[in-house]
């Protein structure tokens, strides 16, 4: 792994010295802008529309610009100082329960490993927070960024989440057509929960791949083997009329299930002859998944 950022934890007067790890990575396949016409890469240049001529890395500053067409300027240095860069802390203000903090606050995940120094202090805080439950919510700065972070426990390893100030999240209230209150059938309710129940298993994410990424992988074999691009057909929806007949044939497609005879769909009446009864002079269907 690549290290990222050096610098310690403290909390109250205590320093542990860490190294920073990205716990994630992105398997996106990177895909280059090409002209069609040669099948040549396309360059973007940084180009100042002013001078006319590409622009060189240590000739650009940040600027915030605070009216049309009018600019301040900062130097990386300054905004290193502005965040404190220069401390290379994590400063733990507080400590918390993590069900506490809704999962919309949470941006990105990194591993704390103890530095040379460290690995003493790095246990202590690492069983105090096990034994406690409780999980530390601190200031960071990270690349020239001020951010608010929840330090807590992975397995054998102290982790940190960046983690959205409050100002950052969008009220719900800015969503627009949400319902004003909930109105639902109390029948179709219970058939939601019922299927809810039989959906219901323990977290398994080794169960679950990315089915966009494999399809493009393998398109890409596909064109650089000549052959024609194939895509298997998406499996036949059924063409559910209504919100009930929906949960029941998702019931139905789970598996056999001991659900309340009440939630059952009324089967068909016979008539004498022993002949399933007709609507409208049509035979009624049985939805299927």
């Amino acid at each position: 792994m690549h290290t990222v950022w050096k610098g310690a934890i403290s909390f109250g007067l205590v320093h542990v010295p860490v190294k920073m790890f990205s716990a994630t990575e992105d398997k996106d396949i990177s895909m280059r802008m090409i002209h069609k016409a040669c099948n040549t890469p396309l360059n973007f240049v940084r180009k100042c529309q002013h001078c006319d001529r590409e622009v060189e890395w240590e000739e650009i500053a940040r600027g915030y610009e605070y009216e049309p067409g009018a600019f301040v300027l900062f130097e990386k240095d300054e905004l290193e100082k502005l965040t404190g860069e220069a401390t290379k802390e994590i400063k733990i203000l507080d400590f918390v329960d993590l069900t506490e903090i809704d999962p919309v606050y949470f941006h990105k995940t990194y591993y704390l490993a103890p530095n040379e120094t460290g690995a003493g202090a790095y246990s202590l805080l690492l069983e105090a927070m096990k034994q406690t439950g409780k999980i530390g919510i601190a200031n960071v700065s990270i690349r020239s960024k001020s951010s608010l972070a929840a330090i807590r426990i992975i397995d054998r390893c102290i982790a940190m989440e960046t983690i959205f100030y409050p100002d950052e999240i969008r009220p719900v209230e800015q969503v627009p057509n949400l319902p004003e209150q909930s109105k639902v059938n109390e029948k179709e309710l219970d058939m939601a929960k019922l299927l809810i129940s039989q959906l219901s298993t323990p977290f398994e994410p080794e169960k679950y791949t990315d089915t966009y990424r494999e399809a493009l992988l393998e398109a890409i074999e596909q064109k650089v083997s000549g052959r024609q691009v194939s895509v298997a057909p998406e499996p036949h929806r059924t063409n559910v009329i209504d919100l009930m007949s929906a949960l029941q044939a998702s019931l139905e497609a789970v598996g056999p299930v001991a659900t309340d005879p009440s939630l059952a769909s009324p089967k068909p009446k016979k008539d004498p002859s022993g002949t399933k009864s007709k609507s409208k002079g049509k035979t009624k269907e049985t939805i299927t998944s």
